[in-house]
């Protein structure tokens, strides 16, 4: 009679393609590979699926806050800066796009890239002095530095105060709206999962677990701080570029706290450290978000709620909880 016995399907898979890079079978490359092709065609048909212009429009502020999450987890896990500047990001690429828009009337798609470009350069440069700072402190900082901005251009009445820059361009129709951001976050999420798993990646790691072995190694830590700030910042300006396109208007709003809070609790409902989650964690929030829109700052109350509940019952997030699941499936082979 014959014997079979179960096995894990990861079990040869894993070793061969993060060791070696080779896979044996379609099957062990349809492994790896369709949980990737489900994220990609389920975000690319979204755009088709959803009619409502109201929710096709939330599918763009999904993206958004994508971004806001993505630079967040990569600052914090990677390199162990905890940022909660996400507002300060916004409101620098959401004021530079508007400036080249309006004063130098460049089109939405060049006025993106260099508020992208500059508006790192700018939130960089502003957050040097600070990188000597970790944990609670660095967030703090962080976190006045949107608040400080704002009162800024409230109290000196510049950039259009509090009526903020009208008249700026939008994108030339709804799709190319849709989609570029969409390409934009998977673009980004794709590049800096490839990014973690280089050298560099290596380097970030060291920066957070071990500072001290990376200086006695004669490597400068606050250039790659620096680097890693540049990188998230530019994902944040490009976030509050495209926000300023989508709405044609910047006002002190950009700086609102919502930017800074609600991409950590995507982060934490989708799984710290995967970058994958808090993606799939904004593609939740931000649409019960809306939904609860009526209930007005009660719906803080439920946001407390959702968080409780998953910090209680799955503090490591959905992503994690799926990944475990996904790689603990098992088959029957022959003994």
């Amino acid at each position: 009679m014959e014997q079979r016995r179960k096995e894990r399907i990861d079990r040869g898979v894993k070793v061969r393609s993060d060791s070696i890079y080779a896979l044996m079978s379609w099957r062990e490359l349809s492994y790896l590979t369709v949980p990737r092709l489900l994220l990609i065609i389920g975000m690319l048909i979204l755009p088709l699926v959803v009619t409502s212009m109201y929710w096709q429009r939330v599918i763009s502020i999904v993206c958004i806050y994508a971004l806001l999450a993505l630079s967040f987890d990569f600052l914090a896990h990677y390199t162990g800066l905890v940022s909660l500047g996400g507002a300060f990001f916004i409101g620098v690429g959401g004021y530079l796009t508007a400036i080249f828009n309006t004063t130098f009337g460049l089109p939405p798609l060049v006025s993106i890239p260099l508020a992208t470009v500059f508006g790192a350069i700018i939130c960089t440069v502003l957050l040097l002095p600070c990188l000597p700072l970790r944990g609670v402190y660095f967030a703090i900082v962080t976190l006045m530095y949107p608040l400080v901005f704002a009162r800024i251009i409230e109290a000196m009445d510049i950039l259009g105060g509090t009526d903020g820059i009208m008249g700026i361009d939008s994108f030339s129709n709804r799709w190319i709206e849709q989609y570029l951001v969409i390409i934009v976050v998977l673009l980004l999420l794709f590049g800096l999962r490839r990014l973690v798993n280089l050298d560099l990646g290596l380097i970030f790691r060291a920066v957070k677990d071990n500072d001290q072995a990376v200086r006695a190694s004669g490597m400068s830590i606050t250039n790659y701080k620096a680097l890693a700030v540049l990188i998230a910042s530019g994902m944040g300006c490009l976030g509050g570029a495209c926000i300023v396109h989508i709405y044609m208007w910047t006002g002190l709003s950009l700086f609102a706290l919502d930017f800074s809070i609600l991409p950590i609790a995507a982060t934490v409902i989708g799984g710290a450290g995967t970058l994958v989650g808090p993606v799939l964690g904004c593609l939740i929030l931000v649409p019960i978000s809306e939904l609860l829109r009526e209930f007005g700052t009660l719906r803080i109350v439920f946001y407390s709620i959702i968080l409780v509940g998953f910090i209680v019952f799955r503090s490591e997030g959905i992503m994690v909880y799926g990944q475990r699941k996904y790689h603990q499936f098992e088959r029957w082979i022959k003994v």
